[in-house]
């Protein structure tokens, strides 16, 4: 006979399967209900990533499937590279580089300085020039026209209208300027990239015959069909055309350079660096004193470049400033020294010495110029050497070569200069 359970009993064996039942439903996966499948239910999305690991690792980025808003709301909350490079600058465009110098520097001569103004780089340069062929046999002879300035060309429009027309072929142009100093405008046309390599320039020191040489060398490198080399300064200009100066030049056989030895102050200027301080390689006999601009032939020129004897002693820095003019000096001695016989012993650039002032020569004002002028220049013969007394050359007392150039010419005499350069000055 069976007993019916009492309310109390019932109560304690629910109590007993409870727990059993909690564990059951914990372990067991539910299971959507389906008649027709029995492939397990996929695993749960795992859980987000901690905001630090996300930033790190980039994990809880969008994925292509996100809606465009929420694209564009990610990339905006992207973090921006601190540092950015820009691109770097285009190439320097050649034309624009080499036609204007570079800022000036400025720099102070010291005495120092003068006994080494042309260590280093120079020394290169002049061993370099020394070994060119001093007699090439060129197609063409070229003339080497070369300016030692330290301003702005105060004449290029005239020497512009000077090389107008004129065959490429036969002329050279180089510049030294002095890179201290500011040069507006800036060379052009002709001149445009025609500056050599410089540095500054002062009188009373070895600077202005070291830059001379510094032309020489760059002309002598550049072009073997250079024949003659012309100095100029930046108050020269031509009294002929260009095609008469050629042919005067070009047929020549010797150079062009004044010298004399029986000046009344030539002691204080051998002297000007101490008594003893040209011996033994300059004795006061052999020292000559001449005008610095020249037409040297190439021979000349490479000569000049080669020396380093003379030059050690001309380089020196003086003890007396008011009689030390090496570039007045160092060229008419050497070549006096090395070649005499073949050297005519005068300058072609006309100069005019009377009411000279302050080592200057006369400068020739707007109101002097006119055609008058001109003609007054060409027909003044030049001095050759002491004639009086001991020419280098006995043919020279017969000889009457036409100046070339002439100086100096202040800046304002520019256009009476332009207005007579066809009718006059070119005109043969």
């Amino acid at each position: 006979m069976l007993l019916s359970p009492s309310p109390i009993s019932l109560l304690c064996a629910l109590l007993l399967c409870l727990p059993l039942a909690i564990v059951f439903t914990i372990t067991t996966p539910s299971t959507p209900l389906s008649s027709s499948s029995s492939a397990p239910p996929p695993p749960p999305p795992p859980p987000p990533p901690h905001p630090v690991l996300a930033k790190l690792t980039g994990a809880g980025r969008p994925t292509p499937n996100l809606p465009p808003m929420v694209k564009r709301l990610k990339t905006l909350q992207k973090p921006r590279n601190p540092i950015s490079f820009p691109p770097p600058p285009p190439p320097p465009d050649p034309d624009k580089v080499f036609t204007k110098l570079p800022s000036p520097v400025v720099h102070e001569i010291s005495d120092e300085e003068n006994g080494s103004i042309d260590d280093g780089d120079d020394q290169s340069l002049f061993r370099l020039a020394a070994g060119v062929n001093p007699n090439p046999k060129p197609p063409i002879k070229k003339l080497a026209f070369m300016f030692l300035t330290t301003t702005p060309l105060p004449f290029a429009p005239l020497w512009e209208a000077f090389f107008n027309k004129t065959p490429k072929n036969l002329y050279n142009i180089y510049i030294h300027a002095d890179p201290r100093f500011n040069y507006t405008p800036p060379f052009r046309g002709v001149f445009a990239r025609r500056v050599i390599p410089s540095k500054p320039t002062r009188r009373h020191s070895s600077t202005l015959t070291a830059a001379a040489r510094r032309l020489l060398s760059r002309a002598l490198l550049h072009d073997e069909s250079n024949y003659m080399f012309v100095l100029l300064s930046p108050a020269c200009i031509p009294l002929h055309s260009f095609n008469f100066i050629y042919k005067t030049l070009t047929k020549s056989k010797k150079s062009f350079i004044e010298i004399l030895a029986n000046e009344p102050w030539a002691y204080d200027r051998w002297a000007a660096r101490g008594e003893e301080a040209m011996y033994p390689e300059v004795k006061f006999e052999d020292f000559r004193i001449g005008s610095q601009f020249f037409v040297l032939k190439r021979k000349h020129a490479r000569i000049v470049v080669r020396d380093r004897r003379l030059w050690s002693k001309f380089k020196l820095p003086c003890l007396i400033s008011a009689t030390c003019y090496p570039e007045e000096h160092y060229f008419p001695t050497l070549l006096s020294m090395v070649d005499p016989h073949g050297c005519v012993a005068a300058t072609l650039t006309h100069v005019d010495w009377r009411g000279s002032h302050g080592g200057h020569p006369r400068m020739y004002q707007e109101t002097e110029v006119g055609p008058e002028l001109i003609w007054t220049l060409r027909s003044s013969r030049p001095r050759y050497g002491d004639e009086e007394s001991n020419s280098s050359d006995a043919s020279e007392g017969r000889r009457h070569d036409p100046f070339l150039f002439a100086r100096k010419f202040s800046p304002e005499c520019l256009l009476p200069l332009m207005n007579m350069a066809n009718d006059v000055i070119f005109k043969d």
